[in-house]
């Protein structure tokens, strides 16, 4: 057993003066065993694959979710890791139905669309009305008179995830605010191939609520095209989509026990929920087969630090957040002694950084174990807002770190049909699960606690 001691300040404090604090030369060298170990297999991938290949997408409220679940809990036991279990969680259950976009005029085409989560559907004859193509929702309310009675379509460009995401979050709000019958948004996809994106939306009390779809990029752009012409641009839109009561699932949940604060935990994972559609392998299966398999590299080794190290599993991220508020209130009188909320929801590509959500004074301690694997590519730390599922525990002062992945790969596939395994590279799933491996191992086994932000 390792002789801790902590040379900037008491046990389990924050570093003096915000200083950065010392990794331990015996840290040290086991962080680098870790990646290298965790470099060497493909594991990761391998159940990445196997797991949604056997199951497929795992939308909350699903037979296949749930299926999902009990897999990975037999799995996670015969690992041979601590308390595995599953903690019950009530989830929203929406379910897609038979859908179809068609352009009417000024020709007949299938349309390729995706109705967004949550969505109302259509009467059982559809929608058929004419399109107002707008760009942001400025230009709606200057072209407000055009709007009633017709499908307003959103064909906002892809900036960023943060700056166009608003469309297919409020498209349906905004567009019933100005009378329109239903609503349309371009995908949210840095990249297409004409595989449209779903993803979650929501109405307002005060609107009624009306159909909302996305169309790939390239239809949308079509559409916007036809119009700006002059076409007479009419679509019939038919959606099946309504909402069930909720039903039951389960966080799933594992550990190594800490040997000297086991009440003390450093919470990592993903969620397994995904949209119904693809497989859900990159979002967010990589993620968590990602932590599952940092776990086990560390008990392959032999390697048990000295706080408790706890995957989480979170079931409905994607369409509700029940995951992560059910995990909240289930620990809630233990979540001062959680070190670090640490979550892995950002596609599962070449991992680029980790962005801390915390006290500034504790920025340069993370930094610190970036640099830890500094030998096997390029990776950063800074500062990053907390991930969704673990959001929750920020405001009982958890501090929160996210790994980060390429990004521009990460919206070819987000939310669509391909959202498969084949799009993950065996490698750097691995490298992946070295960087969460190294920083789960380092924050359970050093005397110091990084700080949440005031």
């Amino acid at each position: 057993m390792n002789n801790h001691t902590d040379p900037q300040g008491s046990p389990g404090g924050a570093p003096a003066n915000g200083n950065i604090p010392e990794i331990a030369q015996e840290v040290r060298a086991a962080a680098a065993r870790i990646a290298a170990a965790a470099l060497a297999s493909h594991a990761a991938w391998d159940r990445v694959a196997l797991w949604t290949d056997t199951f497929g997408p795992r939308l909350s409220g699903s037979d296949a979710l749930e299926r999902a679940i009990d897999w990975a809990l037999a799995q996670l036991a015969d690992d041979g890791l601590a308390n595995v279990h599953g903690e019950p969680v009530m989830v929203p259950h929406w379910v897609r139905g038979d859908e179809s976009a068609t352009l009417v005029s000024p020709r007949p085409m299938r349309l390729s669309m995706l109705g967004l989560g949550g969505s109302v559907g259509t009467p059982p004859d559809g929608i058929t009305a004419p399109v107002l193509v707008v760009t942001t929702f400025e230009e709606l309310a200057n072209r407000s008179a055009e709007a009633a009675g017709r499908i307003v379509l959103f064909d906002a460009p892809f900036v960023s995830y943060r700056d166009t995401v608003q469309y297919r979050a409020r498209g349906a709000v905004e567009a019933a605010r100005h009378g329109a019958v239903a609503a349309l948004v371009r995908s949210v996809a840095s990249a297409s191939m004409n595989n449209p994106h779903t993803g979650g939306m929501r109405y307002a009390d005060d609107v009624p609520k009306i159909p909302a779809a996305a169309l790939s990029v390239e239809h949308a752009a079509l559409l916007h095209r036809l119009s700006d012409r002059g076409a007479s641009v009419v679509v019939r839109l038919a959606m099946g989509a309504h909402t069930l009561p909720d039903a039951p699932s389960r966080n799933i949940v594992a550990e190594i026990v800490g040997t000297e604060r086991p009440e003390e935990v450093v919470v990592l994972g993903g969620h397994i929920d995904s949209w119904d559609v693809g497989q859900g392998a990159m979002d967010d299966a990589g993620g968590f087969v990602a932590a599952w398999e940092a776990l086990n590299v560390l008990r392959r080794l032999e390697l048990a630090p000295r706080r408790t190290i706890r995957l989480v599993g979170w079931t409905n991220e994607e369409n509700g957040l029940a995951g992560g508020r059910g995990y909240h209130a289930a620990h809630r009188s233990e979540l001062a002694n959680h070190v670090i909320a640490m979550e892995s929801d950002a596609g599962f590509f070449r991992p680029t950084r980790m962005g801390f959500h915390g006290a500034e004074s504790s920025l340069g301690a993370v930094q610190a174990i970036a640099e830890l694997l500094a030998p096997w590519g390029p990776f950063s730390a800074g500062p990053g807002g907390p991930g969704a599922d673990v959001s929750p525990l920020v405001a009982d002062g958890v501090p929160t770190l996210s790994l980060g992945s390429d990004q521009q790969q990460y919206f070819r596939y987000h939310h669509s049909a391909a959202d498969t395994p084949d799009k993950l590279d065996p490698n750097e799933v691995a490298h992946g699960v070295a960087v969460l491996a190294v920083y789960a191992y380092v924050l359970a086994e050093v005397p110091w606690r990084l700080q949440a932000g005031d």
